[in-house]
């Protein structure tokens, strides 16, 4: 767990959902009642989360209870214990009523996450517990000029937050190209036609500031000075951690997520519980693994990469479909492949196609991370729908000795998983020490 205080450790764990209760918590931190009971009153005193009334009125009567222990000149840590001891003499430990609901507060503070594609982007408002309050979207062709672009992004991200009223405590943007680490910056930004170097994250903390003033909304407290928290990060990064945080990925110790997002394959791997991105933030480039070196010319200088084996736009011209320019490419693709993969034999055949390629990419990834589960999304989540005993054959075939038809192949489960997992980003500095707030 990445959380440093213990005020952080108890907010993860009711973020992820690992402590629905008050005696859940206790036990997960290891701590006394009466260090949780403090805790807990910190977190919702913090604006946080809420405990829920509905099972045990403890809120009114901790209040009462705080009241009157300062009435009496009693400390905040006694008066806990006398809470604590309370409830244990009244409900004889763990049996009796049942131990308080700890819920996120619904009107608490959001992160305001975005995500920018080719064809377009989204921005949202997520509370914790990765719930997504606010969302718009727009289809359009990114401007060249990333300046130009994610103006449009904090435009729309801005306005979004002052309709809502609520307070943000941080940003992120997730993009469809490798982002450097700590600086934010893009590298072979191959479907935006940005330069190698372009900061996206300070481009987009700018534009922010810019377009909160113009909105007149608060912006988030900063760090040291700053005047946004304020991250960049790669898009299937993004999706691995929202999928192991509250998708399908919970769990598991090494989780591996390949992806056909809106254009190109990318990959994430999430070892117990931390994104692994290398040395710079540049690991697990997985859409540049070749499958045919004979096949077709990939925007990288290689050949035959998953990224133009087995992405959306392949599969489009394999099947005999030209993409319109009314929406996205990937729903497009999705929509065909849907409706038609038992009906057309153009259809059936490209998604085999593109199975037996994305079967022999799994396989090499297999062998080399070793993970307890993989995740598809994207395309790739509805090939494996579509025809999931034709895709674990594929990998099992090209398996050394069969291992990797022994490692769960699932579909993600979360919608809209690259903005929960920017706005992850976004939150984490809070979930470190959700102090920092009072700090702001």
């Amino acid at each position: 767990m990445r959380a440093t205080t213990t005020l952080g450790a108890a907010l993860t764990l009711i973020h992820t959902g690992q402590a629905p209760t008050r005696s859940a918590l206790t036990a997960a931190l290891g701590v006394t009642r009466a260090t949780a009971g403090a805790v807990v009153t910190e977190l919702r005193d913090l604006g946080l989360i809420q405990v829920d009334a509905a099972t045990h009125d403890s809120a009114t009567r901790d209040a009462a209870t705080r009241d009157a222990a300062t009435r009496d000149g009693v400390t905040h840590d006694a008066a806990t214990h006398d809470s604590a001891t309370h409830d244990s003499a009244t409900h004889g430990g763990t049996q009796g009523r049942p131990s308080h609901r700890l819920v996120i507060n619904s009107g608490g503070p959001v992160a305001l996450a975005a995500q920018l594609h080719p064809d377009g982007f989204a921005v949202a408002l997520v509370g914790l517990g990765g719930r997504i309050v606010a969302h718009a979207a727009s289809h359009g062709a990114v401007p060249g000029d990333p300046g130009l672009a994610l103006a449009l992004v904090a435009d729309a991200g801005a306005e979004l937050l002052g309709n809502s009223g609520l307070t943000c405590a941080g940003a992120a943007i997730a993009v469809p190209t490798a982002v450097t680490e700590p600086d934010g910056a893009a590298v072979g930004a191959l479907y935006l036609g940005w330069p190698t170097g372009t900061r996206i994250r300070d481009i987009f903390a700018v534009q922010l500031e810019s377009q909160f003033a113009a909105h007149g909304v608060g912006a988030p407290g900063g760090e040291q000075g700053t005047a946004m928290t304020c991250r960049a990060v790669n898009d299937v990064n993004a999706l691995a951690l929202a999928e192991h945080r509250h998708g399908a990925g919970r769990g598991a110790a090494y989780l591996l997520v390949v992806a056909a997002e809106h254009r190109g394959v990318g990959g994430a791997l999430v070892l117990r519980g931390d994104l692994y991105t290398g040395s710079t933030g540049l690991s697990m480039e997985v859409g540049h693994v070749s499958v045919d070196p004979s096949g077709l010319p990939c925007p990288c200088g290689n050949r035959g990469c998953l990224n133009v084996e087995t992405d959306a736009e392949r599969f489009m011209t394999a099947a005999g479909r030209v993409p319109g320019q009314d929406s996205a490419v990937l729903d497009q693709a999705i929509g065909v492949l849907r409706a038609e993969y038992d009906r057309d034999e153009r259809v059936t055949g490209a998604a085999d196609a593109i199975v037996k390629h994305l079967g022999l990419g799994l396989a090499d990834l297999i062998n080399v991370v070793n993970p307890d589960l993989v995740l598809l999304g994207g395309l790739h989540k509805h090939l494996l729908l579509a025809a999931p005993g034709r895709l674990r054959q594929a990998v099992a075939l090209r398996s050394p000795w069969g291992r990797g038809a022994g490692v769960p192949i699932q579909p993600c489960a979360l919608d809209n998983g690259g903005l929960i997992g920017a706005a992850e980003l976004a939150w984490q500095p809070v979930l470190d020490d959700p102090a920092i707030l009072r700090e702001r």
